[in-house]
């Protein structure tokens, strides 16, 4: 009897995922929880075990190949054990199959998810819909997301008319020519480079391909989402960091101490924490599906992190709620399981307002790339001595640069130099920094 193994949705708003690699070949003995196949998600790579023992009959997507949520990714013949009853391995449905859909979906439960030893591993049911308990359903069948896809429509953004809200279609017809029978919701953002035929390089000497594709692809797709969806606009300020030098150099040595190396990146989450917390528009996201502005009460703060595989986003949680030192001892972390590739989920998703910072590699300035669907992220440039005015004479002076993107959707240009103007009253003076943490 043969088992139907359906790619689940993994993370919040994974639609598909890429194969990273086969850990075995059709035909062999595999047995309960042993490790399968690696896949890609937009955030991490997540390991994925066996769900039954028995003998692999088929691969359906070789290394490198895109597998849609729902759709058959590996086949095990159970050798004559109980089969998995149908609602569990539900692929595809129609009007008449939703109600054993829905019976699938409230049948999930959290857990069947858990991380261990930093990757992700998937227990029990394979889910069709996109919808885990506290995150919103989506329903619709594999065709459905795959016409989306070729589309360009990001599905979640379609209203379904369908019985129990499905997705139909003729739903995504009617939203990409702006038409709806349910509430309004914002419409699609077709990309140009969708729009037109593919671009061909023809050879001219001697050349190295390599494949498009994993975490240089990803980094790729967010990218150009991003510029295609925020309107983005930079604003640059000069901050004078004399004092924060001398801060920093001193409390150097108690890091050390502890074990922990204080970096000024500490320090500038902090300035951006308060200045948040001043500005909360700069702390938002638009839900484009209710066309809503979600203002987060929490303060989750992305730090752009150079792994092997290219730039990540590592996430340090609550910074609101944590010290200087605190801070940096989690930004050493996060950073740390980036570059060892043990990253959890938690580690690379949910952050609210990003930094991107390239230390003494930091140039002049910059137009970062805002990290959708945040309507932020701040450059932090290279920190050197330059001669200044103070008191009407030339000194030596330590000083940066600060660029900062924002979705001028959301975000005013008043405001976003407003908030760029708090961080550098507080980097230029680190006691008034002091003065405002909680």
């Amino acid at each position: 009897m043969s088992f139907e193994f359906h790619l689940p949705d993994l993370a919040e708003g994974m639609t598909e995922a890429e194969v990273v690699d086969w850990k075995v070949e059709v035909g062999d003995v595999v047995d309960l929880d042993q490790p399968i196949v690696e896949v890609m998600s937009d955030k991490a790579t997540v390991e994925i075990p066996c769900p039954k023992a028995g003998t692999v009959l088929k691969l359906n997507y070789k290394a490198g190949d895109i597998c849609a949520v729902g759709h058959v990714l590996f086949v095990i013949d159970e050798g004559g054990s109980a089969k998995t009853p149908a609602d569990d391995s539900l692929t595809e449905f129609d009007s008449d199959d939703e109600s054993r859909a829905t019976k699938v979906f409230k049948a999930a439960s959290v857990d069947d998810f858990a991380d261990e030893g930093g990757k992700t591993r998937i227990f029990q049911k394979a889910i069709v819909i996109d919808a885990m308990p506290g995150r919103t359903k989506i329903l619709a069948t594999p065709a459905t997301r795959r016409l989306a896809r070729q589309m360009g429509i990001d599905i979640a953004l379609v209203p379904g008319t369908g019985r129990i809200g499905r997705i139909t279609t003729d739903d995504l017809k009617n939203f990409s020519s702006g038409a709806s029978a349910a509430p309004v919701a914002a419409k699609a953002v077709s990309v140009p480079t969708q729009a037109r035929p593919p671009v061909s390089i023809t050879s001219l000497g001697e050349e190295e391909r390599i494949p498009f594709r994993g975490m240089r692809k990803r980094i790729a797709d967010n990218m150009t989402r991003s510029a295609f969806t925020a309107t983005h606009f930079t604003y640059v300020e000069e901050v004078d960091t004399s004092d924060l030098v001398e801060v920093r150099n001193r409390a150097k040595i108690r890091g050390e101490e502890r074990g922990i190396k204080l970096t000024y990146l500490p320090f500038i989450v902090k300035a951006v924490v308060s200045g948040l917390k001043r500005h909360p528009s700069l702390n938002s996201s638009l839900d484009e599906s209710t066309n809503e502005i979600v203002v987060k009460k929490y303060y989750n703060i992305g730090i752009a992190t150079q792994g092997p595989n290219g730039l990540t986003v590592a996430v340090v949680r609550n910074a609101d709620k944590l010290s200087i030192f605190e801070i940096a001892a989690e930004i050493q972390r996060i950073s740390t399981a980036v570059q060892d590739g043990t990253a959890t989920r938690d580690d690379l998703t949910g952050s609210t307002f990003t930094i991107s910072s390239l230390g003494k590699l930091g140039g002049l300035m910059a137009t970062p790339i805002i990290n959708f669907p945040e309507v932020g992220i701040l450059g932090v440039h290279k920190m050197e001595q330059r001669p200044a005015v103070v008191n009407g004479e030339i000194a030596i002076r330590w000083k940066m640069n600060l660029s900062i993107s924002l979705d001028h959707r959301l975000v005013d240009g008043y405001d976003g130099a407003i908030f760029v103007q708090d961080i550098k009253t507080l980097l230029e003076d680190p006691t008034a920094m002091f003065m405002e943490m909680v």
